[in-house]
């Protein structure tokens, strides 16, 4: 399985993998790679024989003609090393944008509890410079191929033409070989601990631009600031230690290889003294064994980039590997068509990943189709995880969710997603026209879709007051918009998606409340009819309701209408006290 794989062999096999759907570049680039190979190891030889015939013994035609052929070799040598590059650098593009395709598409399958527990920095390395990493080092497998066929043909050649010396010229190669293997193990484990520094780093500045505006208004530049510097002292120690390792072994890996160049010349020339070897034999042999520095140097580099390209390849795996919690069941439906939008919490009980107790705790509610419920309670009681467990976002830990009759477990995600409309206190617009994130849901969406929804949530005003109407692009998180706009733009959002239920998780929180009533009007004509949950602390929104339920410690321990619970509970009036005070301490913040 998979799972069982050791990291290291999960970063070759992902590797491997990638190249796969490319083969026949991979099979093009090794067929020029063999033909430059044959080029290039034949030219010394070439050289040799045109000494000997054409200098030594005087044949002036022989210095015409094997010039010649050897311009011939080089240009086959020159057409493939252009034909070589050329499918390197289009293999290792092409499984990059494989990869990453690949790697963004799983990460928005995962589940809501992975991304709870992810730092985006994290994902945002792995998706970039990770795969940059993995990419470079694709590029050098054609050169890695050729240097392997380069150095094995002229081991054979040397040996063909001159046992003795060559013996004495590739002496040095085991230990060339034992001192890349020693290289290879002392560099992985310190490149992987680079690559996860990077992805810290990354974090900081993440989170210090998403954050700019809490950041600058405490007054936390400074804090950042050492935040940041600790990564990046981290990131350059660990590079330190890698350029350390490098430099102890690298030399080495250059050195070992002149050792044979310095007995082709003792011995070689020795033979030619005695009349065993001509001068273009030697001519011929010196120059194999200086075609042979360069692949060997380039041992140490393949090596480097090979394990920081395979700490990274463990990278991309480790996030590949993990299996979204949150998926269709086998035999998975559809929400029975023509449903009023029926909302059952059965026995309910549920906690998030990492506390001690459950955030709901036997939770029983039901929600009549077309009616819409509203759902106070204090901070932690759950009321904004009744609005996650409706579309899934999470699985109950005991009890089950129904939509109209149907199990939300069995219920096919992406029926159940497009019945359920959402609007977080936390509102996200995405860099766009004000246009393109109302039809989120729907892209092909005609216009006057688009400006029935905007309104029908009271946006359609100010928007058309905009520079650019419709077509006004938002900065990022919509920002460049007032909190009140945004969270207009995205209950449209969720009205044109036409859910079967709405849900209103603080909705209006952002909206000022001497503004609130432009909005009011337009959320009751939008909940008529609708089966919707209004997660909401402010009476006149409350009010919207026609039944309120309080929740407190995870369970529903009060029901009614607004003024009936104002009348009879005092936990009711209670929270609800609590959560005058608390706007207006923001808005006494704000205003300071």
């Amino acid at each position: 399985m998979a799972g069982d794989l050791e990291p290291a062999r999960r970063g070759w096999r992902l590797m491997l993998g990638a190249l796969r759907p490319h083969r026949r570049k991979v099979v093009l680039g090794v067929l020029a790679g063999l033909v430059w190979t044959a080029a290039k190891v034949s030219v010394p030889r070439l050289a040799g024989v045109a000494i000997d015939r054409g200098v030594i013994h005087g044949h002036h035609g022989a210095l015409v003609m094997w010039p010649l052929i050897i311009v011939a070799v080089g240009t086959v040598q020159g057409v493939c090393t252009g034909t070589r590059r050329f499918l390197a650098i289009s293999l290792a593009a092409g499984v990059e944008t494989d990869l990453r395709q690949r790697l963004f598409a799983h990460l928005q399958r995962l589940h809501f509890g992975f991304h709870d527990r992810s730092q985006t920095g994290q994902m945002m390395a792995r998706a970039n410079s990770d795969l940059q990493q993995i990419q470079f080092f694709l590029v050098f497998i054609p050169l890695a191929i050729a240097n392997t066929l380069t150095v094995v043909s002229i081991a054979v050649i040397l040996l063909l033409m001159n046992a003795p010396l060559a013996l004495l010229a590739l002496g040095a190669l085991p230990l060339v070989n034992m001192t890349a293997k020693r290289f290879s193990s002392r560099i992985h484990p310190t490149v992987l601990a680079l690559q996860q520094e990077l992805g810290e780093l990354a974090s900081v500045v993440e989170e210090t631009i998403s954050g700019v505006r809490v950041v600058k208004g405490f007054g936390a530049e400074p804090l950042q600031a050492r935040r940041l510097r600790k990564e990046a002292d981290d990131v350059q120690n660990v590079s330190l230690l890698a350029a350390r390792i490098r430099s102890a072994y690298i030399p080495m890996l250059d050195l070992l290889p002149t050792i044979g160049l310095i007995m082709v010349v003792w011995f070689g020339g020795h033979q030619v003294l005695a009349g065993h070897l001509t001068i273009g034999g030697l001519t011929a042999f010196y120059a194999y064994v200086l075609m042979l520095i360069w692949p060997l140097r380039m041992t140490g580099m393949l090596i480097a980039q090979a394990q920081r390209s395979k700490a990274a390849a463990e990278r991309v795996d480790e996030i590949l590997q993990t299996e979204p919690e949150i998926v269709d069941r086998p035999g998975a439906v559809g929400l029975p068509p023509g449903g009023g939008g029926e909302v059952r919490f059965e026995n309910v009980t549920f906690g998030y990943y990492g506390l001690a107790h459950p955030v709901l705790d036997g939770l029983d509610l039901v929600l009549r189709a077309g009616e819409a419920v509203a759902v106070v309670g204090p901070t932690a009681s759950g009321k904004t995880t009744i609005a996650r467990l409706i579309p899934r976002f999470y699985d109950v830990d005991a009890g089950r969710v129904v939509v109209d009759g149907v199990d939300v477990r069995d219920a096919r995600l992406h029926d159940l997603r497009r019945a359920v409309g959402l609007v977080f206190e936390d509102t996200f617009l995405f860099s766009d026209t004000v246009r393109a994130n109302i039809a989120f849901a729907d892209p092909a969406a005609p216009e006057a879709a688009v400006v029935r929804a905007a309104r029908a949530a009271g946006a359609h005003e100010f928007i058309s007051a905009l520079p650019g109407g419709y077509d006004t692009m938002i900065g990022e998180h919509g920002y460049s918009l007032s909190g009140g706009q945004r969270q207009r733009i995205a209950i449209a959002r969720a009205i044109l998606a036409d859910p079967r239920v709405l849900i209103l998780d603080d909705a209006t929180s952002s909206v000022d409340p001497t503004k609130e009533h432009e909005i009011r009007s337009a959320l009751a004509e939008v909940m008529r009819g609708r089966t919707t949950i209004v997660i909401a602390h402010r009476p006149a929104t409350i009010a919207l309701a026609d039944r309120v339920v309080l929740l407190d410690e995870g369970r529903v321990v009060a029901e009614g209408t607004h003024e009936g619970l104002l009348a009879t509970s005092a936990r009711y009036r209670e929270v609800l006290a609590r959560a005058e005070e608390d706007e207006a301490d923001e808005m006494a913040a704000v205003s300071r």
